[in-house]
């Protein structure tokens, strides 16, 4: 008899030390996201700083995310199979040509095996004119932003620090996110 009431001591207190881990870990992030314009964005308190994370322009030359510091940067992760993605995609191409916008730069990141001419065909089929295609190797943005699924897209600000996070698809030319995003240009 004792020990049962051991052992529902002990699970009361794993549960309640689950608990406070979730809560720690999730305080950082927004829970209302009042000032976002949809749910699926998380926003940050307080920006968590990246590292220069290092990936591949189309032609294969070397980028970091460094390159774009001073910019508010939207790094954008997707693929050919994903449907949502592709939803999203025009209006991402077409939120790059938005004159609200000084120094925003769009990040387009291919997530699957590199294979140029099949994510060529993907921007052909959907018309995308304005974005650059982007791979990432060696996986280092998952690593770096602990990606779980696609759609996600990654804002940063101009000192490189992950202000807010999308996840799943989102039209990107809704008024009420270009408004609340232009707030960060």
């Amino acid at each position: 008899m004792l020990s049962s009431y051991f052992m529902f001591i002990n699970q009361k207190k794993i549960k309640f030390l689950f608990l406070i881990i979730c809560f720690s870990i999730f305080s950082s992030i927004s829970q209302t996201n009042e000032d976002a314009p949809f749910n699926n964005i998380a926003t940050y308190k307080n920006p968590k700083p990246i590292t220069a994370v290092i990936f591949e322009d189309f032609s294969g030359n070397v980028v970091s995310l460094k390159d774009y510091y001073g910019k508010l940067v939207i790094v954008n992760f997707w693929a050919t199979w994903c449907a949502p993605c592709k939803k999203e995609m025009p209006s991402l191409d077409r939120l790059s040509l938005d004159s609200s916008f000084k120094n925003l730069k769009i990040v387009a990141v291919n997530m699957e095996q590199t294979n140029p001419e099949k994510v060529k065909k993907f921007f052909d089929d959907l018309n995308i004119k304005n974005l650059s295609i982007f791979f990432d190797k060696k996986f280092n943005f998952v690593k770096e932003f602990k990606l779980r699924g696609l759609p996600t897209t990654i804002l940063l600000n101009k000192k490189g620090q992950e202000f807010a996070r999308i996840i799943g698809v989102i039209d990107f030319e809704d008024k009420k996110f270009v408004k609340w995003l232009s707030v960060y240009d």
